[in-house]
């Protein structure tokens, strides 16, 4: 039982974070490309907005990283180890940069599009906007980081590496 909980914890890590990591990465070039006036600007703008949706749908399926993560330790009897507890601290502030940063600001930097009044920012009002979603994604994938080493390391685990 345990390794298909591990397993399924694995696997929705992959495609669930995996997913969020890319969408979310590249969503202000996007959403940046669909307010600079150019020729592709539709496209841009489509291609935003599916990422964004890409990274709300997959950070629901997401909530099952941390379900099947404890129901795994459970099995191992490793809940009160400290690389343990630390994933699931580190998984909480991502979940929070995520639910409480990152998706509010693609749906603020999408809806700016409409603008006050149906005029569209400008390209210069959106910069800040998209700056600051780059720089909470990066810091987002670099917590995850840090929670795949934790995973694979366990530091004074003693269930072996």
């Amino acid at each position: 039982m345990t390794k298909l909980l591990l397993s399924i914890h694995v696997i929705a890590a992959i495609v669930a974070v995996g997913s969020i990591t890319v969408a979310a990465s590249m969503f202000p070039r996007y959403a940046l490309q669909a307010l600079d006036g150019t020729e592709g600007q539709g496209r841009s703008a489509g291609v935003a907005a599916l990422l964004h949706r890409v990274c709300y749908g997959y950070s629901l399926a997401g909530v099952f990283v941390p379900v099947f993560g404890i129901a795994t330790g459970a099995a191992l009897g490793v809940l009160t180890d400290a690389w343990l507890i630390a994933s699931l601290v580190l998984t909480l502030i991502a979940a929070a940069i995520l639910g409480l940063a990152i998706l509010p600001g693609q749906r603020r930097l999408l809806t700016e599009g409409e603008g006050e009044g149906g005029d569209p920012p400008t390209l210069e009002a959106a910069r800040p906007m998209a700056a600051r979603l780059t720089m909470l994604t990066g810091i987002f994938n670099l917590v995850w980081a840090v929670v795949v080493v934790l995973m694979i390391v366990r530091p004074g685990s003693t269930t072996g590496a």
